[in-house]
Formats: C-alpha cells, sequence, structure tokens
C-alpha cells in the first residue's frame, strides 16, 4: 500500500478553531472515529474516576502506570499512589522474567517432553501473572474492554517475542510496539521495531507501530514493510495546542493500515480547543480508519470530547441510549447527556438523563437495581449510545420499573432457564428436580456426562437441539450451584477470543476413561 498524499488535505490545521475552513467537506466521513484514554502517569481507577476505561478501549504505558489508586485520588504524586505505582511496575518486571524464562527453554526437539512440558508451564505461569496484572493491579476488564498494552522493543526481543503473546493470551487486544526514543532520530529504532514485529510472530492486525517522534520520511519510505507487520500506526501529537498547528501530511492514510492518533494535553490546554481539536481530529481519520487517545484525560475531558464526536437530531441535544447485558440483550431505552456520560465515567455505573425528572438519573439510587457498567459503544452512524451493563440488584435484578429484567417482559430462553434455575436455589417447590440436582453433587454429575454422550452420538438436526437443550440446563444448574451467570461465560469466551496461543486440543484419555466409567455404572 502506497500513502495517498492527494486524499490529504494540504494544509496544516490550527487546534481549536474552526473545522470548516481546515478540512475539506468531501473528505468527511459519515461516522466520526471516537476518543479513549492513555493511562500514562494517571491511575486507571481512583474513587472519584472509576471507569475511564469504559470508553471501550484503553492503551497501558506499564513502565509508568500506576495502575488503580486505593487512596482514591488522582494526584500521581500522592504517596498512596507512589507506592502503587512501584508495585505495579515491580508486578510488570515480574512477567518479562518469566516470559524470558520461557524462552530459554528449547523446545524445538518435539521428542523432548520435558522441555516441552516446562515451556508449557513458563507460558501459563506467564499468562496468569498478566491476568491478574491487567485485572487486579490495573481493575481492567479484558473480556469486553479493548486493552492496548504499551512495550518496548528490548524487552519484545530478549523474550524472543513471548512478552507479546502472554499479554495477548491474558486479555489484551492490542500490542504497540514503541522504539527507544533516542534511536527513532538516527533511524535506528525503525528497523528495530521491524526485527521486534517479526519476533511476536502474531497476526498483523494484533500489532501496532508506535511513531513517538512523529511520521518520519524513512517511515514513509518503509511503509510497505510496515503495513506486511502491522495493522495500525500510531502517531504521537505532544503539546498540541501550545505548538498550535499540526501538519495533517504527517498522519498517514493506508488503504489497510489505520492510524491511531495519541494526543497529550498541555497545562495550558482549555477544555473547549481540545474539545474542538478532537472533533475535527475525529472527523479527519474518518470512518474505520483510526482512532484518537487522550493521554492521562479526566473523565470530563474525556466524556466531552466524545459526546464532540457524535451527532444528534434532537432538540434538547440528548443521545438515544440502549441499555444491554453482556450478551447483547436489550433491556431498555434510556437517553444520555453530556453531562450523564461524564457522571458515568466518573462513578462506573449507568447513569441517564431522566427527561421527567430534568436531570441525571442514577439507575439504582432509590430502586437499588444499580447497574455496573462495562462500556458503551457509539452506533454506526455515531448518533446513538449502548451501554453495556450487568443489571444489579439485592431482591430481583430488574431493570425496568415493573420489576420485570427488561422493559419488554419477562426474558425467554437461556436467561429466562437462568432466573428460574436462581429461584429454585432460593426456595424450590416440593419435588422439584432441579433442588434435587442441587442437593446430589454425584447425580448432578452423572447427569452431565450422560447427556453429553447423548450429544455426541445426537444425528439429526432435531435430535441434536433436543440434546443440546438437555446439556445447557444441566450445565447451567451446575452454574447456578457455583454462583456462575451467563454473562460470566460470556465474558470467558470473550476473553479466549484474544488469544494467540492455541493448544493441540487433542483428548485426554483420563477424561475419556472417567466418563465411561460413569456411563458403564449408569449401564
Amino acid at each position: 500500500p502506497q500513502l495517498k498524499k492527494a486524499d490529504q488535505p494540504s494544509a496544516s490545521f490550527e487546534f481549536g478553531a474552526s473545522t470548516s475552513s481546515q478540512i475539506n467537506s468531501q473528505t468527511l466521513a459519515t461516522m466520526s472515529c471516537l476518543p479513549y484514554p492513555t493511562f500514562l502517569q494517571r491511575p486507571t481507577q481512583t474513587s472519584t474516576t472509576k471507569s475511564l476505561s469504559a470508553a471501550g478501549r484503553a492503551r497501558i504505558h506499564p513502565l509508568t502506570c500506576p495502575g488503580r489508586s486505593s487512596a482514591g485520588d488522582d494526584d500521581k504524586d500522592s504517596g498512596s499512589t507512589a507506592t502503587t505505582k512501584s508495585e505495579a511496575q515491580a508486578e510488570y518486571q515480574a512477567i518479562i522474567s518469566k516470559c524470558i524464562e520461557q524462552s530459554q527453554v528449547d523446545d524445538s526437539d518435539k521428542s523432548n517432553k520435558e522441555n516441552a512440558k516446562l515451556r508449557k508451564k513458563y507460558m501459563k505461569e506467564g499468562v496468569a501473572m498478566a491476568s491478574s496484572y491487567l485485572t487486579e493491579t490495573l481493575g481492567l476488564d479484558v473480556s469486553i474492554v479493548d486493552v492496548e498494552i504499551v512495550l518496548n522493543i528490548d524487552s519484545i526481543i530478549e523474550t524472543d517475542g513471548c512478552l507479546a503473546s502472554c499479554f495477548l493470551d491474558a486479555g489484551c487486544a492490542y500490542v504497540v510496539i514503541r522504539a527507544k526514543e533516542e534511536q527513532e532520530d538516527t533511524g535506528g529504532g525503525l528497523a528495530k521495531a521491524l526485527t521486534a514485529c517479526d519476533a511476536t510472530r502474531v497476526p498483523r492486525g494484533r500489532l501496532v507501530l508506535h511513531c513517538k517522534s512523529g511520521i518520519s520520511s524513512e517511515i514513509v519510505d518503509q511503509m510497505g514493510e510496515i503495513s506486511s507487520r502491522v495493522g495500525t500506526v500510531s502517531v504521537q501529537i505532544t503539546d498540541p495546542v501550545s505548538s498550535t498547528r499540526v501538519d495533517w501530511n504527517d498522519i498517514p492514510k493506508l488503504d489497510d493500515v489505520k492510524c491511531v492518533v495519541q494526543l497529550s494535553m498541555s497545562d495550558k490546554t482549555s477544555d473547549e480547543d481540545l474539545i474542538k481539536s478532537v472533533a475535527a481530529l475525529s472527523k479527519f481519520i474518518g470512518e474505520n480508519k483510526g482512532s484518537i487517545t487522550l493521554v492521562d484525560p479526566t473523565a470530563e475531558q474525556l466524556g466531552l470530547c466524545y459526546a464532540a464526536c457524535m451527532k444528534t437530531d434532537r432538540p434538547d441535544g440528548l443521545y438515544t441510549t440502549v441499555v444491554c447485558t453482556r450478551s447483547n440483550e436489550a433491556l431498555g431505552l434510556v437517553y444520555s447527556s453530556k453531562e450523564s456520560i461524564i457522571a458515568a465515567l466518573q462513578c462506573g455505573r449507568g447513569v441517564y438523563y431522566s427527561r421527567s425528572r430534568n436531570g441525571l438519573w442514577r439507575k439504582g439510587d432509590t430502586s437499588g437495581h444499580y447497574q455496573t457498567l462495562h462500556r458503551f459503544d457509539a452506533d454506526c452512524d455515531g448518533d446513538a449510545l449502548r451501554f453495556t451493563v450487568t443489571q444489579n440488584g439485592d431482591d430481583i435484578k430488574a431493570f425496568c420499573h415493573l420489576n420485570t429484567l427488561t422493559c419488554w417482559g419477562e426474558p425467554k430462553g437461556v436467561r429466562h432457564l437462568e432466573g428460574t434455575l436462581a429461584q429454585r436455589l432460593k426456595d424450590a417447590p416440593p419435588g422439584s428436580y432441579t433442588k434435587r440436582l442441587f442437593d446430589d453433587d454425584q447425580l448432578l454429575r452423572d447427569k452431565l456426562v450422560e447427556e453429553a454422550q447423548e450429544l455426541s452420538e445426537a444425528e439429526t438436526k432435531q435430535h441434536v437441539a433436543e440434546e443440546l437443550a438437555d446439556v445447557l440446563y444441566f450445565a447451567m444448574v451446575r452454574a447456578a450451584k457455583a454462583g456462575v451467570s451467563i454473562d460470566d461465560a460470556v465474558s470467558e469466551l470473550d476473553k479466549r477470543a484474544r488469544k494467540v496461543t492455541r493448544r493441540k486440543g487433542d483428548s485426554k484419555d483420563f477424561r475419556i476413561a472417567a466418563g465411561e466409567k460413569i456411563l458403564g455404572k449408569k449401564g
């Protein structure tokens, strides 16, 4: 792919200025790209800003990001945050050390099963450490938030690429590769970055090349080599408002490579100028061509910039919002304002705008049926929002004021079965077979094995559907007994979809033997 310079505006753009005179309207796409946070120095969570990652994507700089603050303040110089930062960095370095151990085990000789087992052991330990770092230390839900982890070249090469696959297997969506800053000006950084890309041995769509010093002539000349290795090029714009102008030709426009602009804010940057700048940049990058990430934003900055990249034709300026479960089941239709988006980012809950009350509606403050916010997204036209939440409640989990889960009445299918099982677990009627399964571990285990075997032997479409329904029932009884929900299973599936390391998946003889023993006993 070649740079399409003819498609790029020739003029520079002044930050904070009106966009109409700066960007030709013919270059604008129907949907703007949307901003997300980069955590460089600030904590990923505090007591006053709990869910910036709910913007759907987050970039992490592990060498400087302090993790989530237990003290609950945003001051990166506070004593508590400094301690957390030190612990987070030590944890990250331990992951690198484990990946080095893995890379030093030679498993090229397939007949050496001991080395293969040892390398697998180190790999699993590294992934477990990385998973704990992402979910516990950083407080990120990697099953639903697209997490980008920024790794330096030396660490990737030193671990023979194991560090990259480790974090992807732990749930990260992308690995961002950046050269050492002092090497970029001499040109050595790019060559070494391409070597690091090759060392990862992961699909190019999972790699981002970060150009800290901008798009140099060497990078333009090597764009063919770059685009064969990565799916996204990341450009850093430092202190944009104080420098006032950015050459749009520095931002690559490629057929099959997306662009992310990492935007740093000066202390002198006004929110008004930042919002105008992000909105203009969003339109320039265009639909499905890239994104903008704001370095260490406040909830207000991120929320206002996000809203500025959307549109609404409503006279009250509100955004139509669909509230969904982790399984994309619609709970209800509400409205969001700029203020409610900011409030949701701050508290990590479902917060909307109530037209009847003419103010913020924090779902659950009155009813107790509050929502845990996982992420929000704009639709393809950029004029509607989707909030993905977990509906909570001590008595019942109800979104609707009629005390049903959804505003369209009682759920059907698997969700209805989940609710029935939860009720049986608390208060089952006399003679309940489900209650019997809850109370008899051996019976439940035997039925799971039996129904799975019948499913494996079913031949017709109808028979497969019937046996699948049986397996689902008994599996959900087992899940309900263990306190596992449908959304928990969806979360696990989504995390597995991000893995790049795949097992052979052969059957386990000892499991087959155990199953046959159960079936033989029943026969």
